[in-house]
């Protein structure tokens, strides 16, 4: 299937591993533009040079209000943001610090509420864009050891469809993709940490935890990030012209109730 975005710039938030990384090279294997936000320039680097094709990195954070900023005076001008940049952890609620969920919200929730300002408008102006918000699961089933983390997934939910609200009548769409528990850099460090015996071989602690802590999960196994991957790729897309306001599952089943 032809996507339609040969004549696209993207640009990507946290695109330098995991699902970020994935989703640039969707992206740009589709023919569209990519511009991929990092802290790190090695990392940047590395990854522009991974995806390929007409791909480019931007320093920067785009946690901080002066990082946003200096993306947005960068590339003014954008067809698809998607806000992937987040952070996560597992701690038990009464151990969360005011600046544990602080930092949360302004990495997961804020990066994204930033640029979506600043990029809102052009898009309406133009009468065409992509605005993707990359929430979770945890969003709509909060972990009892990640509440501050499922908090903010939840709020991403909330801006997608309250920003989607503002393109009635446009060609402009607004949309979440909820992944699953995703192979990603730092997964290994997670899943040992929920493990029963830290040191037992990987494959049995990653399936203690599907028995365990992800139990409704219907696939019962890691999602690879090229899976949730193409899913984003089809909604910045063209061919998504229908799809405004949702919720997109890409989850595994993990989720075990329609909403």
């Amino acid at each position: 299937m032809n996507l339609h975005l040969n004549d696209k710039t993207a640009l990507v938030t946290g695109g330098t591993a995991g699902i970020g990384l994935e989703i640039a090279r969707g992206l740009a294997a589709e023919g569209a533009t990519v511009i991929i936000t990092g802290r790190d320039k090695a990392k940047l680097d590395a990854a522009v040079s991974e995806v390929g094709g007409a791909a480019s990195g931007l320093l920067a954070d785009a946690a901080a209000a002066e990082g946003a900023a200096a993306i947005a005076a960068a590339a003014p001008v954008i067809d698809i943001l998607v806000n992937n940049l987040g952070v996560y952890e597992s701690k038990a609620f009464g151990d969360i610090a005011d600046a544990d969920w602080a930092r949360l919200f302004d990495v997961n929730v804020m990066s994204g509420v930033r640029l979506s300002r600043a990029y809102l408008p052009g898009m309406l102006d133009r009468n065409w864009g992509r605005i993707i918000f990359i929430s979770s699961e945890s969003g709509l089933m909060i972990p009892s050891d990640m509440i501050h983390y499922g908090m903010t997934k939840s709020a991403q939910l909330s801006v997608a469809r309250g920003l989607a609200q503002l393109t009635r009548g446009t060609n402009v769409t607004v949309n979440s993709v909820l992944p699953g528990p995703t192979r990603a850099a730092g997964i290994v460090d997670f899943l040992r940490g929920q493990a029963s015996d830290p040191e037992a071989p990987i494959e049995q602690i990653e399936a203690e935890f599907f028995a365990t802590a992800r139990a409704s999960s219907l696939v019962q196994r890691m999602l690879e990030a090229e899976e949730v991957a193409n899913l984003v790729t089809y909604v910045a897309s063209p061919r998504s012209s229908a799809t405004n306001g949702a919720a997109l599952r890409a989850e595994g089943g993990l989720v075990n109730f329609i909403a």
